[in-house]
């Protein structure tokens, strides 16, 4: 299902990966081995699937854009859309795409 190339003029300073659905992109090669990376990834590419892309890129930037706001804080808000929380609480899971309910980011 996943696409992961290296290609660091994609992901932005101070992050490992960035992923746009079909596509996780890594800041290099050897990082394709880190199975938690992959996994957080992993999740945000069912997400996108689940939201139908565009959706998904509309909601995460707005709960983003509230949460910088809310906290005048770029790591606290990032780390706190709900996207963000599900993939970070569950990373370290890696059978739980296997039997992730539909939509289960709204537990986040």
């Amino acid at each position: 299902m996943a696409l992961i190339l290296p290609w660091r003029f994609l992901v932005p300073k101070g992050y490992l990966a960035v992923t746009f659905f079909p596509f996780i992109f890594l800041k290099n090669h050897l990082l394709k081995n880190d199975k938690i990376l992959v996994n957080h990834e992993k999740i945000h590419l069912r997400q996108q699937l689940e939201l139908l892309v565009i959706p998904f890129f509309i909601l995460y930037f707005a709960h983003f854009i509230y949460l910088w706001l809310k906290h005048k804080n770029w790591q606290i808000a990032y780390r706190n859309i709900i996207f963000e929380r599900e993939a970070y609480q569950k990373d370290n899971d890696l059978e739980y795409l296997k039997n992730r309910p539909f939509w289960n980011f709204l537990k986040f």
